[in-house]
């Protein structure tokens, strides 16, 4: 018995001394990191409100005259400027017809522009098919190039920077990227390159998203509400107030000078796009954000394309951040102002501090209270200040309000992931290149003509099914949420027997569609 005691009489001081101090330590720590991210969520709120309530549309802060549309677009017009749109595609089998059909009806004088295939597949089949796809379109008198290169360097970085290498590229002036799903409408070119034309010192003109499959599940709809917000609030005052933001990657216009004052493409993280544009925005050059042009595009319908993509887009901003941070310092092109802006909101708290303190706080702090009650979250904390960040960053989505709590559990199993690539980012170990593309099904040609989008199909081996970190985590809030609802005096068990519950349903594979290959 005396033994007994004494090891318990141990536990105790240990927990005192050690596991309460850190614990408290961490509590803090995550609330003060909890009120930036509100704080920002703040501001971006108030300045899209000014935004909307004055009518500060992109027209007014930038000279546009509307483009003269011949009505012969085949006699082409030498006062239009020559255009380049790059396809950048990697077997892309179900969706290249899409992509390049879209490219080859862009209406703009005939003899003023390329459309440019940067076909990367290594499937000789995918391959074949998109060059008689190209072949099919030079035959009805489109200037369609077809550029194959023998491997996949530097990723689709590679393929867009060796395709600004060939002759017929120095004719023209700006640059337009459509990644292989994306479908802009034929006038996308007479809505966005009168701004290039008009304002010299613009170097990026970015078209918004618009998601044709998201209502085909669950996970699509989540999306949705987390890009919606991106769109609506953060790139639209990142143009509004700074003349800067995110370059997206695809669906946006370029000035081929100032891609090539910014260096070009590198490839020295997987977020290629981010690098070009804030390489451009420290030379000095404006981009500006065009919500109201919105291209069709699709959502990852599974959870496994899904993870992959949100591990590049956490791991490559947090890798850029680390390699970016000194020369947005030292840079003398650009004010005080927008380097805190680019240094603090932009990277830190947006890139770095959002990923860690959704992970860190909601779903391991938080739980790790109620098994150590000498340690109190003030209500604030555990509830006002997270619902407070929920709401304000599903207001873009009015139609799926009403799904806020299942997309704040959602986002809180998503961040699991997101903050081990922000690690990996910061540290440069691991899957730091990692690079796989994002499976694209097709489906906007088939919701167009109303057939089935697509066959969702049961999973039968375990492997593919089973996530194991989920699960592990999973079992961890069950845990803590009997324990509170045993011993506790508070009602945290209601929140951690459902995230543990949302942990579980995706560990298990129970979310998103589950597509045939073929």
């Amino acid at each position: 018995m005396d033994t007994n005691s004494s090891a318990t009489t141990t536990i105790v001081q240990a927990k005192a001394v050690l596991m309460v101090p850190l614990l408290r330590a961490m509590v803090w720590a995550c609330l003060a990191m909890l009120i930036m991210t509100l704080a920002e969520k703040l501001y971006l709120g108030a300045v899209v409100a000014y935004l909307k309530l004055f009518r500060r549309r992109p027209e007014k802060r930038y000279k546009w005259e509307a483009m003269k549309k011949d009505n012969d677009l085949e006699l082409g017009d030498s006062a239009y400027p020559m255009v380049l749109v790059q396809l950048p595609m990697c077997n892309e089998k179900k969706v290249y017809q899409l992509s390049i059909g879209a490219a080859c009806t862009l209406a703009w004088p005939a003899d003023r522009i390329i459309v440019q295939v940067l076909d990367d597949s290594s499937d000789p089949t995918i391959k074949e098919l998109v060059q008689e796809e190209c072949r099919r379109w030079v035959g009805k008198g489109v200037n369609i190039k077809c550029e194959s290169r023998e491997n996949r360097k530097g990723f689709k970085a590679g393929a867009l920077k060796e395709g600004m290498t060939h002759n017929y590229v120095k004719l023209c002036e700006y640059v337009v990227i459509f990644d292989a799903d994306f479908q802009p409408d034929p006038d996308f070119l007479y809505r966005t390159i009168p701004y290039l034309v008009h304002n010299p010192n613009l170097a990026l003109v970015q078209a918004s998203w618009k998601f044709v499959n998201s209502d085909e599940c669950m996970l699509t709809r989540m999306q949705e509400m987390s890009m919606d917000y991106h769109f609506s609030v953060e790139q639209e005052v990142g143009s509004a107030v700074h003349a800067f933001f995110g370059f997206n990657g695809t669906a946006g216009v370029w000035r081929i000078a100032a891609l090539n004052d910014a260096g070009g493409w590198k490839e020295r993280t997987t977020v290629e796009d981010m690098d070009l544009g804030c390489r451009a925005g420290i030379k000095g050059w404006k981009f500006v954000f065009l919500g109201d042009v919105k291209v069709k595009n699709e959502l990852p319908s599974s959870f496994k394309a899904y993870r992959y993509q949100q591990h590049r887009w956490s791991c490559g901003p947090a890798n850029l951040f680390k390699k970016m941070v000194i020369e947005i310092m030292t840079n003398k092109k650009v004010s005080i102002w927008k380097k805190v802006y680019l240094i603090y909101a932009f990277f830190f708290v947006n890139k770095i501090v959002a990923h860690i303190v959704t992970f860190t706080y909601y779903c391991l702090v938080l739980p790790a209270t109620v098994l150590i009650p000498q340690v109190q979250v003030p209500i604030w904390g555990a509830v006002y200040v997270p619902l407070a960040v929920a709401v304000l960053s599903v207001l873009p989505t009015p139609r799926s309000f009403h799904l806020v709590v299942l997309w704040l559990l959602f986002e809180n199993v998503m961040s699991l992931h997101r903050t081990i690539a922000t690690f990996i980012g910061l540290l440069e170990v691991g899957r730091i290149h990692e690079w796989v593309i994002t499976e694209k099904l097709g489906n906007a040609l088939k919701a167009k003509t109303g057939s089935k989008a697509l066959k969702k199909l049961p999973r039968f081996r375990i492997g593919e099914r089973l996530h194991l970190l989920e699960i592990i985590v999973g079992f961890y809030f069950l845990f803590c949420g009997w324990y509170n609802f045993c011993f506790g005096e508070n009602y945290y068990f209601v929140y951690l027997f459902l995230q543990g519950l949302s942990f579980l349903v995706i560990g298990f594979g129970y979310v998103g569609a589950f597509v045939t290959t073929s």
